[in-house]
C-alpha cells in the first residue's frame, strides 16, 4: 500500500516511520547544528515535543488564570463551573491521599493532571492534520525541517521521563524534610532487614546494610521509571493505532471516531494515574516507617 506524503509516494512502513519521527536538532561532530540528522545522538533535542508541551502548559495557565480572575460567586459561567469541578475533584483526591501539611501538593497535582491531560488529548487530532499543516508552512517559509512533526508530547519518552525526574527530586526533598538526612539514609540501609549491632550480629551488619541499600535503591529508582514508562507506553500504543487506522485512507473515518471515543478514557485515566501516583509517592516520602 502506498500513501502520498510530503516527499512523494511512501510505503506503509515509511509512512509509519515518518509519523513516529521527531523534529530534532543536534550538534554534529564538526560543531555545526543540524536538523533531523541526530540518529543515535543522546544530546538531540526533540523540538516538536518541547514546543507542544510548553504551548499546552501556557494554555493551561492562561485558561485557569482567566477563570480565576473572572470568577463570580453570584453568576458563575459554565467555564468557571467546569474549572471548579476539576479543582474540587483534584483537591478531594489529594486530601484523601496526602495526610501531611504542604502547600505544594494540591497545586502540583492539579498542574500534573491538567497538563498531562492536555498533552494526551492531542492524540485525538487526526494524525495527518497538523503534520501536513507543518509541511505546508515549511514549504512556504523555506524550512524543509518541518517535514517532521509529532504533536503528542507524552509519546516522547524524554518528556515523560523528564516529568518523572522532577517528581523523583520532590520525593528525595520530602523524604529528607520529613525524616532528616539521617532518617532518609537509615530508611535506605536499615530496612527491610534490621541489622544487629550487638554481639556476633555486628559481623553481618555491613553485609545486611549493603543488601538493604541495594534493595531500597532499586525500589526508589523504580518509582520515576515506572511513572515515565507507564504513561509513555500507553500513549505511544494509542498513537500507533491511530497511525495504522490512517493507512486505510477514506475508510479510516468510522474507525478513527470509534477509537477516539474509547481513547478519551485512556487519555483521562493516564493523566489521573500519573497524578495519583505522584501524590502517593510524596505521601510515602513524608511518612516515617
Amino acid at each position: 500500500m502506498a500513501t502520498e506524503g510530503g516527499h512523494g509516494s511512501q510505503t506503509s512502513g515509511e509512512y509509519i516511520q515518518h509519523h513516529l519521527q521527531n523534529l530534532q536538532i543536534c550538534k554534529l561532530d564538526n560543531g555545526e547544528w543540524a536538523w533531523n540528522q541526530c540518529a543515535g545522538n543522546p544530546m538531540a533535542l526533540n523540538v516538536d515535543s518541547m514546543f507542544w508541551s510548553l504551548l499546552l502548559g501556557f494554555i493551561f495557565i492562561f485558561l485557569f488564570g482567566r477563570a480565576a480572575k473572572k470568577a463570580s460567586p453570584e453568576k458563575p459561567s459554565k467555564f468557571q463551573a467546569l474549572i471548579e469541578i476539576v479543582v474540587d475533584f483534584i483537591d478531594s483526591s489529594v486530601r484523601d491521599t496526602f495526610h501531611g501539611k504542604s502547600r505544594l501538593i494540591a497545586p502540583l497535582a492539579l498542574t500534573i493532571f491538567v497538563w498531562v491531560f492536555f498533552m494526551n488529548l492531542m492524540d485525538l487530532i487526526p494524525v495527518d492534520w497538523i503534520p501536513e499543516l507543518s509541511k505546508m508552512l515549511g514549504t512556504v517559509t523555506g524550512y524543509d525541517q518541518l517535514y517532521y512533526m509529532k504533536v503528542v508530547p507524552t509519546t516522547d519518552v524524554n518528556i515523560t521521563f523528564g516529568m518523572s525526574i522532577s517528581v523523583f527530586i520532590l520525593i528525595i526533598f520530602y523524604s529528607i524534610k520529613s525524616k532528616g538526612l539521617g532518617g532518609f539514609v537509615a530508611e535506605l540501609t536499615l530496612h527491610p532487614i534490621a541489622p544487629s549491632f550487638k554481639g556476633a550480629g555486628i559481623i553481618a551488619a555491613p553485609i545486611i546494610i549493603a543488601f538493604n541499600f541495594i534493595l531500597e535503591s532499586v525500589a526508589l529508582l523504580a518509582k520515576p521509571l515506572s511513572l515515565s514508562l507507564r504513561l509513555f507506553g500507553n500513549m505511544f500504543a494509542g498513537e500507533l493505532i491511530f497511525i495504522l487506522i490512517a493507512l486505510l485512507g477514506v475508510w479510516q473515518l468510522p474507525l478513527h471516531f470509534g477509537w477516539a471515543v474509547f481513547h478519551i478514557l485512556i487519555v483521562t485515566l493516564q493523566a489521573f494515574i500519573f497524578m495519583m501516583l505522584t501524590v502517593v509517592y510524596l505521601t510515602l516520602a513524608s511518612e516515617e516507617h
